[in-house]
């Protein structure tokens, strides 16, 4: 049987264009169909009809939108990008970005060349992320930005959870938690590159408040700057930025000025304890600032000690001992604002050099801290001591060598201070029987001597305006004729009123002028006894021009100022000793005179037992102000005591607790010190015809005819009719209570 071969099947090209020819499927070896794909499922079935139409439409818009918006979104992010890069361009070099104080820092240098004040914003030089402490740097990081290497300027997580958690208590998305980064807090600080300009903000600190503006535009420009900060430089080099320019509080811009002002040691060597305080001050400067409140500062320290070990930087034994061992301010710390005499200082200099300078300046001053720390502490031993609790009275010292420069200041009590009110400088007080050595000093220049007499019997001045006016004795006493020395070792009223009278008190206005104890003084005869103003500076310059033979003296505390980048001085010391105001054998006799106070007066309780002194009392109308001021060979100091409301002080005269302090003051800064003798000079025996009153109190012809020229009439005596002095003393006038 035979068969037919089998054709052979035609070969066809497949069609280049439509549907290919699908070859036909093979059975396998069994001929079964080989198994489906197991990998590939099967199609769902598209809904047919009404039902397959109303959800391709919604599907179709779905599509397109998301066509449209990645589309969009991405053109956004590339002009973003292209924006960042942009932006990243126009930044200047790291090394410009360090220093952006607006104002420049004064130092100030004792008498040592040490430094005691720190004014203005302080910039203790340039530091990097690497060359501070790694403490400082992991405090910082993990108390500011814990993501801070692992974030690109932004970080949204940070940002959506601040915004909750404002959002949670009650705030503004915005306001309260910023979930800033530390390239963002960067970017603030460099106010996103904006540069102050006084045709577009007012005053800088309008500047300051519109860069810290939180809105959304302004969050925007910030995170667009950070980034670009991010493209522009490194990790490290942003955080340096930070390091530098945020402010750490007491006037310290950058971590090394805190360094210094806090702990007296760089930057690079703080430990973790310290390490903690610096960051912490990075949330609150002002309030957190240990010279403000160190127990607040150190809680906030414990906390940022935590951080710092759940993130890792500290071990638990390392945290546990520094949370035992909270970092404390340096011995200096403390004083270093330079207190009442470091603002007199900055307020006697221009102000382009001191409060408002552009420069880093440089003064050297008078200040001797040994001398300081003695009249703080005589101050604070008194009133331990000999001042009742509670008590709100207030004082003041001023110590200065004999040609005028201060070497200690102390405006009150509070005496770690900055910007308080300085009674030392700033408080007009009448001075009381302070003000007799002038007088005296007038009489003597004159030709009188302190053997000279007076009669002291009462006396009754008709004054034009306010009627007859008698002054008194504080006991209310009359000791008849007393020489001149006699009437100021007892602090006698009448006697230095009829001296004043006698010489002339235009003359006793000229000679306190001269000294330097003011310009607006009293004009009638109650100029004898301290109706006028003065403040203890002057009072106790004044004082320093009698020990230095009658030379005007004014008190300096600036010796030279210039700026830190030049060693040439720009301004050189600003007071000294002056023109001569009376005789050196008046100003020696006077000394004479006014040592007689503390060895037999009213000043006794402020003699020294192993040196020659002399001073002079003083005490206002119903004690509303105590005085001493004295001086040995070698200085001069003045005490004030009242109350800053100006209401009486209660058992307390000159001759009291004011030469209290007197005394322990010049005890302490004498210690030491080998005694000289004061320039004195005793006065000779009365000559014939220099009485200034007679006995009986009437007065001689030279007497009657001044009392004429002055008031327009003979000079009034008391006679046996007359009221009583105590009846007839005008209230205007002031008493004086140094008897006691």
């Amino acid at each position: 049987m035979s068969s037919k071969p089998r054709k052979t099947p035609p070969l066809v090209a497949e069609r280049r264009y439509g549907r290919a020819v699908t070859p036909a499927k093979t059975t396998a070896g069994n001929g079964k169909k080989p198994p489906a794909n197991p990998a590939r499922k099967p199609a769902r079935p598209r809904p047919r009809g009404l039902l397959g139409w109303l959800l391709a439409l919604p599907i179709l818009l779905l599509r397109s939108l998301w066509a449209v918006i990645w589309r969009v979104s991405a053109l956004a992010a590339l002009i973003l990008v292209g924006v960042i890069y942009a932006k990243s361009l126009t930044l200047p070099p790291v090394d410009e970005l360090l220093d952006g104080r607006a104002r420049g820092s004064v130092t100030m240098l004792d008498a040592n060349g040490t430094i005691f004040a720190l004014r203005g914003a302080q910039f203790g030089g340039a530091v990097t992320a690497d060359s501070v402490s790694p403490h400082l740097k992991n405090a910082v990081i993990a108390t500011e930005d814990k993501r801070f290497y692992r974030h690109f300027g932004v970080s949204p997580r940070g940002v959506l959870s601040a915004m909750r958690i404002n959002m949670r208590e009650g705030r503004h998305p915005l306001k309260g938690n910023g979930g800033s980064t530390i390239t963002q807090q960067t970017a603030k600080l460099l106010c996103m590159g904006e540069v102050y300009d006084t045709a577009k903000w007012t005053s800088e600190q309008a500047y300051e408040a519109d860069c810290r503006r939180s809105t959304l535009a302004r969050k925007g420009s910030e995170a667009i700057y950070a980034m670009a900060m991010e493209m522009a430089y490194s990790k490290d080099e942003v955080l340096s930025i930070y390091l530098n320019r945020a402010y750490m509080g007491g006037g310290a811009y950058g971590a090394e000025a805190a360094a210094q002002r806090f702990f007296a040691k760089p930057a690079a060597t703080v430990s973790a304890p310290e390490a903690a305080i610096l960051a912490g001050l990075l949330t609150a400067p002002t309030t957190l600032a240990p010279t403000t409140n160190l127990a607040r500062s150190q809680t906030r320290a414990a906390v940022v000690i935590g951080l710092m070990r759940d993130q890792g930087f500290l071990t638990d034994t390392e945290a546990a001992q520094a949370l035992a061992n909270p970092a404390t301010l340096s011995a200096g710390a403390e004083r270093i604002a330079g207190g009442y005499f470091a603002d007199w200082v900055m307020s006697s200099g221009p102000d382009y050099f001191t409060r408002n300078t552009a420069e880093d300046v440089i003064i050297r001053t008078t200040i001797d801290p040994r001398v300081q720390r003695a009249a703080e502490e005589a101050l604070a031993h008194v009133f331990a001591t000999k001042v009742r609790d509670g008590s709100k009275a207030q004082a003041a010292i001023v110590v200065m060598s004999p040609d005028g420069a201060v070497r200690a200041m102390v405006g009150g009590r509070d005496t770690n201070v900055v910007g308080a009110f300085n009674r030392a400088t700033q408080a007009l007080r009448q001075t009381g029987s302070a003000f007799k050595p002038f007088v005296f000093a007038a009489a003597l220049d004159a030709g009188s001597s302190g053997n000279d007499t007076v009669n002291d019997a009462p006396l009754t001045v008709n004054i034009p305006g306010s009627g007859p006016w008698s002054p008194e004795n504080y006991d209310r006493k009359f000791r008849g004729e007393v020489t001149l020395t006699t009437a100021l070792a007892e602090s006698l009223n009448i006697p230095a009123v009829k001296v004043a009278q006698s010489v002339g008190l235009d003359r006793v206005r000229g000679v306190a002028v001269g000294f330097g104890v003011g310009d607006d003084l009293a004009a009638g005869p109650a100029l004898a006894l301290g109706a006028s103003e003065s403040t203890l500076v002057q009072m106790t310059g004044a004082y320093a021009g009698l020990l230095n033979g009658g030379y005007a003296v004014v008190p300096y505390g600036l010796v030279d100022l210039r700026l830190r980048r030049d060693n040439s001085a720009l301004i050189e010391q600003t007071g000294g000793i002056g023109a001569s105001v009376i005789s050196e054998e008046a100003a020696r006799q006077l000394v004479w005179m006014m040592h007689q106070v503390v060895l037999t007066g009213t000043g006794a309780r402020a003699n020294l037992p192993d040196r020659e002194v002399a001073g002079k009392t003083g005490t206002t109308q119903a004690a509303r102000d105590a005085w001493f001021i004295g001086f040995s060979a070698d200085y001069v100091a003045g005490v004030w005591m009242g109350y800053d409301d100006n209401k009486p002080l209660t058992g307390v005269t000159g001759a009291g607790l004011p030469s209290d302090i007197w005394r322990e003051v010049m005890l302490r800064v004498h210690d030491g010190v080998p005694p000289r003798p004061l320039p004195m000079l005793e006065p000779g025996a009365g000559r014939a015809g220099d009485v200034v009153f007679t006995p009986d109190g009437t007065g001689g012809s030279m007497i009657e005819d001044l009392l004429r020229g002055i008031f327009g009439g003979s000079s009034a005596q008391p006679g046996p009719g007359d009221a009583s002095p105590q009846s007839q003393r005008d209230p205007m006038f002031p008493s004086d209570n140094d008897s006691r």
